[in-house]
């Protein structure tokens, strides 16, 4: 194991392969032994992945068939390139709205434009992941906060299963909006298809009764199964929707009949998409990677699931993602590698090949019961209830991002999600944690008096600590506590030390309300001293020009080390705590 990792690394040195295209590590360090286990894990998905396939492309508005396609291509792609031990890529519930409402409006009513269009997004999603792995960023995805990812999921399901009840009543429900939807729906109730509403009824009670056995996979495989047998069997092809046989021979050029236009119409969706999409993947890559062992690099699995997204819009397919539902099922089914998931992509081809007439009595509203079932896991209640309780603040988020998706529309919705994750980390650091510091007796060090109100503050002295990088934002914030501490004090102060080791950053507005306030306390007597105070945040006060106002004099290691020092210049040794060493000589400046 040790080789192969020192030649993982020489290959990515000698630039023979770049560095965000990882070579997938099954390939270097596949044992024999796992042969069987893979095969048998991969006979095991491919039985999911046909029905799932198939109902997440419906549910995004395309043929059936481009679900197989985005199947087969990304599993193949990423178990060259996918830094993941296993991880299971395809079409996905949460993404069909996305897909839906980017595609739909441009199509027209074509299928045949719908699927080029559908293509075209993939290969752009494709394209912006790659290059954001490029970038290494990686990291914006961490602008999606766990409340906001609930509510945005929450929101989703909502979507999915407002558009997919209509197929399973057979009707067609018109709406801008979910709400709108279901209300038609509900209007419409008596003109509902009673064979599609009992076929869907009945699959949606099979899967619900496997489900709470625990047997969710065998309870899709009999519902799909038991549901194409029965509209064989009594000739209900006639009297409800069916998926229809699968088409021959390879998919027709995918792009055809697109221009410039449609590129650039889709940029936007195509890079909200790919936000999501690896904010899903990267968060189960990594879990599985700290469940099972290894470590994951999020720009590499960045760079992996674009090039497989590529792939598939170039083959026919539409945008895909790591599959929280799938992946789990081939861990289950004893998979060792991504060897697992070719297996399946090659069975799953195979039965496109061979078998193409095997749906032709596979009811759609059966497909729409898969989808229902599938997006009734994106709703996390225990976890959204665990949050109402901890936070208020963050529960109004997960909320508004709810409302935000399911009124404004999917779109919208992402950029509803994002702005409300950087109003809430501008909101942070605008009123961050602040304290005044005093001294607690037999504990070393200095604490907050707002916790510890036992504490003794030093005489002459003003402690403070400010628990955030200084900005725009938040500089007034600052200096108006600061003032209310000295105005407050009650007592003679000689200095002001700013605990200011939570401060990694000073802007120029920062800076000059920093000068002000130095101005402030200057005429009032007071110097206003840093501690803990990081060298890159002193290098920038230099380079701001500040040199002459901030002096050596003004910074210290620690608050004790400040401490000290200013005691010692007050030439009063009797009144040192009891906590802290004699008074000494002032130490080198940090």
């Amino acid at each position: 194991m040790g080789v192969g990792r020192k030649q993982t690394r020489g290959t990515e040195a000698g630039g023979r392969v770049p560095r965000w295209i990882p070579l997938a590590p099954w390939l270097r360090h596949y044992e024999p032994r796992w042969l069987r286990d893979d095969a048998v894990a991969g006979a095991g998905l491919f039985a999911l992945l046909i029905p799932a396939g198939m109902a997440y492309a419906q549910a995004a508005g395309l043929p059936p068939v481009t679900g197989l396609y985005a199947t087969v291509v990304p599993m193949a792609v990423y178990a060259l390139v996918g830094p993941s031990r296993v991880l299971v890529l395809g079409p996905d519930s949460a993404l069909a709205p996305l897909i839906a409402a980017s595609v739909l409006p441009l199509a027209a009513g074509s299928a045949e434009r719908s699927v080029a269009l559908a293509g075209l997004l993939a290969l752009l999603m494709g394209a912006i992941m790659v290059i954001g792995s490029i970038l290494r960023l990686g990291v914006v995805t961490q602008l999606l906060s766990r409340p906001i990812r609930l509510g945005y999921l929450s929101g989703l399901a909502l979507v999915v299963f407002a558009s997919q009840l209509a197929t399973l009543l057979g009707l067609h429900a018109a709406g801008a909006t979910p709400w709108e939807e279901l209300a038609a729906l509900v209007s419409a109730l008596r003109a509902a298809n009673p064979v599609s509403l009992a076929v869907g009824a009945g699959s949606l009670a099979v899967m619900a009764a496997a489900g709470l056995l625990r047997w969710r996979l065998v309870g899709m495989l009999a519902a799909v199964v038991g549901s194409a047998l029965a509209t064989w069997l009594l000739g209900l092809g006639a009297r409800t929707a069916v998926a229809g046989a699968l088409p021959s021979g390879l998919p027709p050029a995918p792009l055809g009949g697109l221009g410039w236009g449609d590129a650039l119409a889709l940029v936007v969706p195509a890079a909200g998409i790919a936000l999501m999409t690896f904010a899903d993947s990267g968060v189960l890559s990594k879990s599985l990677a700290s469940r099972y062992g290894g470590d994951v690099s999020g720009n590499r699995e960045l760079g992996a699931i674009g090039l497989a997204n590529a792939a598939t819009g170039l083959l026919g397919g539409l945008p895909v993602s790591a599959s929280g539902s799938r992946t789990p099922v081939a861990l289950a089914a004893g998979a060792r590698s991504q060897l697992a998931g070719v297996v399946a992509a090659v069975l799953v081809l195979a039965f496109m090949l061979l078998a193409p007439g095997a749906t032709a009595y596979l009811p759609t509203a059966t497909l729409a019961a898969v989808v229902i079932v599938a997006v009734a896991g994106l709703v996390d209640v225990p976890e959204m209830v665990r949050l109402a309780r901890m936070s208020r603040a963050e529960a109004a988020v997960m909320a508004a991002t709810f409302v935000g998706v399911t009124t404004l529309g999917v779109l919208p919705g992402i950029l509803v999600a994002i702005g409300l994750a950087l109003l809430e980390f501008v909101r942070r650091a605008f009123t961050p944690y602040r304290a005044e510091l005093g001294h607690l007796e037999e504990v070393p060090g200095y604490h907050d008096l707002s916790r510890h109100p036992e504490g003794r503050r030093i005489p002459g002295l003003i402690l403070a600590r400010f628990d955030a990088p200084l900005f725009f934002a938040n500089g007034s914030v600052l200096t108006d506590f600061l003032h209310s501490l000295v105005e407050s004090a009650g007592r003679p102060v000689t200095h002001l030390v700013l605990a200011a080791e939570p401060i990694t950053g000073i802007d120029t507005t920062a800076l000059e309300e920093l000068i002000e306030l130095d101005e402030w306390l200057a005429q009032r007597g007071i110097q206003l001293v840093f501690a803990e105070l990081k060298g890159p945040m002193k290098d920038r006060l230099v380079r701001f020009g500040t040199r002459a106002r901030f002096g050596v004099d003004h910074f210290y290691p620690t608050v004790s080390a400040a401490v000290r020092a200013l005691r010692a210049d007050r030439d009063d040794p009797g009144t040192h705590d009891g906590g802290e060493e004699p008074p000494a000589p002032a130490p080198p400046p940090a």
